[in-house]
């Protein structure tokens, strides 16, 4: 009952994500956005910020998720932010999807605002436009999961978003997915192996080490998920991790940019 409960949530979840792409498109009609692109300033370089830093860590901004509910009841994004960049996060991720993790692009609009850091829009990307939205709402990297894509919309989206000059993390789950990602062209400088599959909600760090093997040197790798313990983390970069994505720890802590520090360490720049 528990898998077939989460395969309706994912399902529920694009059904949703539809139905607000169309309230959005009637609201902002897309040449609206794009009239907005040339005012834009240059993106901040994510993948540049992860190559600086020394364990490179992504983190993320969540309210909320599908499977536990509310996470962080003191959640003011901007104060966590700040706490993150002090704590030397080389980017964070801000979530924006709004009926199952309580996210909104407003905090992505506050943080940008409010520090320095390169972010991450975390969402459910299934259009063009919202490539386009992406760029506008201040994000330097957008995020595409490749079991909610086929492979010829996955390098559609993923052509367009570079051409917006933003760097695109495509996240993969198992070796199709990751084989779909790897063969996109140009070569993808990030890949994201998340640790939670998102049918079952289960979570699994050796996910990340079978598929980080699998991944030319080339492309960082980054591990999402199911890091709570300097363990988890000492045991992913045994396995060649370039990277790391946590919310949901930093999320329960009293404060997020000390749990950072206490859990990675003084963070090295090159």
């Amino acid at each position: 009952m528990k898998k077939a409960g989460n395969v309706m949530i994912l399902e529920q979840i694009v059904a949703a994500k539809e139905a607000d792409l169309k309230r959005r498109r009637n609201t902002t009609p897309v040449d609206v956005l794009e009239r907005q692109l040339w005012r834009l300033p240059p993106t901040r370089g994510f993948a540049n910020s992860l190559r600086k830093s020394s364990p490179a860590v992504i983190a993320e901004i969540k309210k909320a998720s599908p499977s536990k509910g509310v996470i962080r009841e003191n959640f003011d994004p901007v104060e966590i932010a700040k706490s993150y960049e002090q704590a030397q996060a080389a980017a964070l991720s801000v979530l924006t999807d709004k009926p199952f993790f309580q996210g909104s692009d407003e905090y992505l609009l506050s943080v940008k605002e409010a520090t320095g850091l390169p972010i991450l829009r975390k969402d459910f990307i299934l259009d063009r436009y919202q490539v386009i939205e992406t760029r506008c709402l201040g994000a330097d990297c957008l995020l595409l999961i490749a079991s909610m894509l086929n492979s010829a919309r996955l390098q559609e989206l993923y052509s367009h978003a570079l051409e917006l000059s933003l760097d695109v993390l495509i996240e993969v789950h198992d070796l199709s997915e990751l084989q779909m990602g790897l063969n996109l062209d140009p070569e993808p400088s990030l890949i994201g192996i998340n640790n939670r599959d998102l049918r079952t909600f289960e979570t699994n760090l050796l996910t990340t080490e079978r598929l980080a093997k699998e991944i030319p040197e080339s492309t960082l790798v980054i591990s999402e998920s199911g890091i709570h313990r300097r363990e988890d983390i000492e045991r992913l970069q045994n396995a060649d991790v370039d990277a790391f994505l946590v919310g949901e720890a930093f999320m329960r802590a009293e404060d997020p940019g000390q749990l950072l520090t206490e859990l990675f360490g003084p963070i090295r720049r090159s």
